[in-house]
């Protein structure tokens, strides 16, 4: 039996499931997406804007459906002529989605951000034709790309998870992260009121929005695939399983021991959410206790 006092991932058979990149193991899934928004980036400074034009999502999908594509390869796309735009995207990407994929495995973070980018473009094309306006005064009509919807739901699960960690804003000025989140919504909020410049500001509100929701309810596009099609099911059928909710803390921690066991033998990606949802619980019990 384990000491209540000692916190779920400071067990020896846990420490496997840190985040980052380790060599000579797979690459975890923020540093895959990375570069693949890499590779999809030189490909469009080498073929030019023909595939910019035919991959980015425009705001008259309601009458193209067949362009429905477009929902998820703008979130794969970069300003070709604005160098930044990719930097600070997978700049975002990299110092939040480490630990936000640890929190909820390899498979859960995919789901989650290809959800986030589908859904938050869509919330782009709804407000662009409710209030139309046409792309920076030029009569033509306005084309989303960038992850950057998708990032801002990432970066307010980091600071829903791991609210009092600190965030150097500009690589100098510390603050929590929870105060970041916050100051980031209230720049795009007064950006989508002014609805000025060639930002997608509401794209980030929705993306920000959706990722609260993602955090109360863990809910996910994915959930709507048949169960043959689901990333959940390509995982290997672990023999652990929990049933039981702990009634004391010696129940919790032979669950969370178990639990732990099947990290070690079938990974993070085996975890059911109510194995998750055990594991947090635990985890801010463990750390109450010691403060």
């Amino acid at each position: 039996m384990v000491r209540g006092i000692m916190g779920i991932y400071d067990r020896d058979y846990y420490q496997e499931s840190q985040p980052g990149i380790h060599l000579g193991g797979d690459r975890n899934m923020v540093a895959n997406l990375i570069l693949i928004n890499v590779g999809v980036y030189v490909v469009e400074l080498l073929m030019g804007d023909w595939l910019t034009r035919l991959l980015a999502l425009r705001s008259d999908l309601a009458s193209h459906p067949w362009n429905g594509y477009q929902l998820l390869t703008y979130g794969f796309l970069h300003d070709p002529k604005n160098l930044w735009h990719i930097v600070f995207n997978m700049l975002g990407l990299w110092f939040f989605g480490r630990d936000v994929e640890w929190r909820y495995g390899r498979k859960e973070f995919l789901a989650m951000y290809l959800s986030l980018i589908v859904l938050s473009g869509l919330a782009w094309v709804v407000v662009e034709n409710i209030a139309p306006r046409d792309s920076v005064g030029s009569g033509l009509l306005p084309y989303l790309l960038g992850a950057s919807g998708a990032i801002t739901g990432v970066l307010l699960l980091f600071a829903l998870n791991f609210p009092r960690r600190t965030v150097l804003v500009w690589f100098v000025l510390p603050i929590p992260a929870w105060v970041f989140a916050v100051l980031l919504i209230l720049v795009n909020l007064n950006g989508a009121m002014q609805r000025e410049g060639n930002v997608a500001y509401v794209c980030h509100l929705a993306g920000a929005a959706l990722g609260l929701v993602y955090y109360r309810t863990g809910w996910s596009l994915v959930r709507w695939l048949p169960s043959g099609l689901s990333l959940k099911s390509v995982r290997r059928r672990a023999r652990l399983r929990i049933h039981a909710p702990p009634e004391n803390e010696t129940d919790m921690n032979q669950q969370v021991d178990e639990i732990l066991r099947k990290i070690q033998q079938h990974g993070q990606d085996s975890l059911s959410s109510r194995e998750r949802r055990i594991l947090q619980e635990a985890s801010r019990h463990y750390q109450s206790r010691n403060r």
